[in-house]
């Protein structure tokens, strides 16, 4: 398996836009095609880039209120594939799923939204779960897949892309992934935040809180 390996699509979707746009710059020059939802395609559209929407490619739109936009086979088994195994570039043919090389997402501001003093429903709204299963599946295939999980990656990344254009090296992609541990702690916020309490994984609302 060669390390070196080519961003062909990168899937973008973000909720912090800052510092976004010398990145889809740099990509659209490298012939990188784009895939994204909602603000973000508009964001990327509004550069004047080209961006095919996630629902084109699903033919699902987004639904429950935005709660369920990439939760789909077509997103995840292109960034899952491993392109070194015949069985799954098989598969992806045959249901016609693109390879997904680079994935760009962040988290809903989850804790900035309990400190805020929101409602109970606004912050329920904030618990981001389409982000934290695309940062999930991108780490776990990092050997062919980028994962950009926050806005603090965006510069690493932006460097990366004018150092050597749209390819990534194995240890590049390894480098990148490692956030993806820096990213779980966001899991916990769930456990207890000031007045928001639930359990988690069968425990009690009287669980010691974070501290």
């Amino acid at each position: 398996m060669s390390e070196s390996k080519r961003i062909k699509t990168a899937l973008v979707s973000v909720y912090h836009k800052e510092g976004l746009d010398e990145i889809i710059t740099k990509l659209h020059e490298e012939g990188v095609e784009f895939l994204s939802t909602g603000g973000t395609r508009q964001f990327i559209e509004s550069l004047g880039y080209p961006c095919k929407a996630v629902e084109d490619l699903t033919t699902y739109p987004s639904i429950l209120g935005g709660r369920v936009k990439t939760l789909h086979p077509k997103i995840f088994g292109g960034i899952l594939c491993r392109r070194d195994l015949e069985q799954d570039i098989q598969q992806i043919e045959k249901y016609e799923i693109p390879e997904i090389d680079l994935v760009i997402v962040d988290l809903y501001p989850f804790e900035a939204t309990v400190a805020s003093g929101a409602s109970e429903a606004d912050i329920i709204e904030k618990i981001d779960i389409g982000g934290i299963s695309l940062i999930r599946a991108a780490a776990k295939n990092y050997n062919d897949v980028i994962i950009v999980a926050s806005q603090a990656q965006y510069k690493p990344l932006l460097d990366m892309l004018m150092e050597h254009g749209a390819t990534s090296s194995l240890e590049e992609r390894r480098w990148m992934a490692h956030f993806f541990s820096l990213r779980l702690s966001y899991l916990q916020l769930f456990r207890c935040r000031r007045r928001f309490c639930f359990p988690l994984f069968g425990k009690q609302p009287e669980a010691t809180p974070l501290r």
